[in-house]
């Protein structure tokens, strides 16, 4: 090795101790030194046990997911974490129904209802409803979003007869895969295609149905001053589970993905409550689903009202390096609020840094569990450091522990803890996403 190669890495050597100095420091001006909570030696501990072969991958629906969600519990109650009312210990249990169409019949006003311009999402194997029914009629108009009506009006909690513009004929079947997979409910929503506003009307539709249970893990430290006023950490522990086997191996650990987010998630709770000094509620949440459809954080969402929801960081394969290095990672939606500038300059003088999503074309703010809560205005980002422009072990059998960086991740993790700090201890609050922006 040359002298001047040598003097390279000693300047990156001195470069990356005085960044770890200036972190430790700062995070040990805030409460404590976090080295004996957040350290590469647990973040490597929990990790193993997340993506080791005998959790099968973590695939929802599956006995491992359970497996994986009793393990993310009993960490949050060694942690000592409060539950959150009306869950299952820390288990946010619900279910979640499967449908699939059998057949469908109805009339507007005595004329015959084509069976392609019917739509009903509803958890019973046998409906039929008219207008004695009880049920409140509503319209998507012409120029109107119909994704997300139709999204708002399934979730309403409410019987709904939904009459949608024949303008929207081409897009109208794309609402099926909205109602093949719901939330255990006993409320229908009818969509109809048509142009008319019926005085009398007929609907039946026979589907097949199959219930199937889940469960998000939830824990908190409660508020002082700001009790009612909530900060979310989260990441999903589930993953796809067992595929065809390659040189041997079947099981997609999922060791960045994202069994590193959940890592995070538990480490950020044993720093927290170990300070014990935080002015907002934090809530902890490990979500189930993910991978599938998003269903976990989407019921999640249901049980807060989104207006008492000061910020959410979302957490999401933060195992290797980011395109910007060591040092670094990036905020999903950085421009939609000024969370992520709230972040950075909490982190002024570690050497650290945030940056907007470098990935636009990936769309990465609607494909994670944050997507559901930044709908209804929340300031709710997720924080990442993969490549997504050539991640090389994204969705692989490949994706195993012996890929992360440690000591990596627990500095990330250290990172997240600092610059959440004035969010959590009620200084600062973050603009609202604007939702007429996402429409």
């Amino acid at each position: 090795m040359s002298s001047q190669s040598l003097f390279l890495k000693s300047g990156r050597m001195k470069k990356i101790f005085v960044f770890v100095l200036l972190l430790s420091t700062a995070l040990f001006n805030y409460g404590q030194n976090t080295d004996a909570v957040i350290n590469a030696k647990e973040v490597e501990r929990i990790e193993r046990v997340l993506s080791a072969d005998d959790m099968m991958g973590r695939r929802a629906f599956t006995p491992y997911i359970d497996k994986a969600a009793d393990f993310i519990a009993e960490e949050f109650k060694k942690t000592g974490l409060q539950t959150v009312n009306g869950n299952n210990g820390y288990k946010q249990d619900f279910v979640m129904v499967l449908t699939k169409f059998i057949s469908a019949t109805g009339n507007f006003d005595g004329e015959l209802l084509d069976i392609k311009n019917i739509i009903v999402a509803t958890c019973q194997p046998q409906l039929k409803i008219n207008q004695a029914s009880g049920y409140e009629k509503v319209f998507i108009k012409t120029g109107a979003n119909l994704q997300n009506e139709a999204r708002t009006h399934i979730r309403s909690n409410k019987n709904l007869l939904v009459i949608v513009n024949k303008s929207f004929a081409n897009n109208f079947g794309n609402l099926t895969r909205m109602k093949s997979t719901l939330y255990k409910t006993d409320k229908n929503v009818v969509f109809v295609l048509s142009e008319t506003d019926p005085a009398r009307y007929e609907i039946e539709a026979t589907h097949e149905v199959t219930e199937q249970k889940l469960a998000n893990v939830v824990g908190m430290v409660p508020g002082k001053s700001k009790k009612g006023e909530y900060v979310i950490f989260s990441g999903h522990y589930d993953h796809i589970g067992v595929g065809k086997p390659v040189d041997g191996d079947s099981i997609f650990n999922g060791a960045n993905d994202d069994a590193a987010g959940t890592t995070a998630v538990i480490m950020l709770a044993k720093y927290f409550k170990s300070l014990n000094n935080n002015e907002r509620t934090i809530i902890f949440a490990a979500f189930t689903a993910e991978e599938v459809g998003g269903f976990g954080s989407q019921y999640f969402s249901r049980q807060f009202d989104p207006e008492k929801v000061v910020a959410m960081f979302n957490i999401e394969m933060i195992g290797t390096d980011s395109k910007w290095g060591k040092n670094s990672a990036y905020i999903t939606g950085y421009e939609k609020t000024d969370m992520g500038a709230i972040m950075q300059k909490n982190l002024e003088g570690t050497g650290f840094s945030f940056h907007p999503d470098p990935y636009p074309d990936q769309n990465l703010f609607y494909r994670s569990d944050n997507a559901t809560l930044a709908r209804l205005a929340v300031p709710a980002h997720t924080i990442s450091t993969a490549k997504m422009d050539g991640e090389p072990h994204y969705h692989k059998l490949s994706d195993e522990i012996e890929t992360l960086d440690m000591e990596n991740m627990a500095m990330i993790i250290k990172s997240i803890a600092l610059s959440a700090r004035s969010i959590v201890n009620g200084k600062d609050t973050p603009t609202r996403v604007k939702v007429e922006e996402l429409r």
